[in-house]
């Protein structure tokens, strides 16, 4: 039976062997193929037998990488539509009131100078007059009164949008954009 194991282990380190001859080893590998002394018992109390056999020892490597595979295309497409909306614009349109205020009188010294009462502007108007000697005549004042009015006017305003829109080119492509 021991016989039989001794056998056994042989064919199992050649087919090792063999198989290893038949792999090459990777380039960078500098690992030496180490020997193992292997001491069988056959039995036998006081006979043994010490042999030396060399057992391979096998390392393998992996090497990853990837690859870029493309499954579909997409095509993008950018549309500006247009619509018109009615927009409510506030506008003031200011009107004046023209009031011509008699005041014929003569005035001595500088003439009166443009006055404010209120939201009324008062515009002081003159004349020369002969006479024996001259004076200024104040014949009239303006008044000049500022009212405004708020109206609101609706205009149509042209707007525009973008739409993106997408076109898969792909029809075996699952639809994922």
């Amino acid at each position: 039976m021991e016989m039989g194991k001794d056998k056994s282990l042989k064919k199992e380190f050649e087919e090792k062997f063999e198989e290893q001859n038949r792999t090459p080893r990777p380039h960078n590998t500098s690992e030496p193929i180490r020997e193992i002394d292997i001491e069988r018992d056959r039995g036998d109390a006081d006979y043994r037998r010490e042999t030396s056999e060399t057992i391979p020892v096998i390392e393998e490597y992996a090497h990853v990488g990837k690859k870029v595979i493309e499954k579909a295309k997409v095509r993008i497409s950018k549309t500006v539509q247009e619509e018109e909306v009615t927009i409510d614009l506030p506008s003031v349109d200011e009107e004046v009131d023209v009031e011509r205020v008699p005041i014929n009188e003569y005035v001595r010294d500088m003439p009166p100078p443009v006055r404010y009462e209120g939201d009324i502007t008062i515009i002081p108007v003159l004349k020369e007059v002969p006479v024996i000697e001259k004076r200024i005549l104040l014949v009239e004042e303006i008044h000049i009164r500022k009212r405004q009015t708020r109206t609101h006017e609706s205009q149509p305003v042209r707007l525009r949008k973008e739409e993106i829109n997408i076109k898969r080119e792909n029809p075996d492509a699952p639809n994922q954009v």
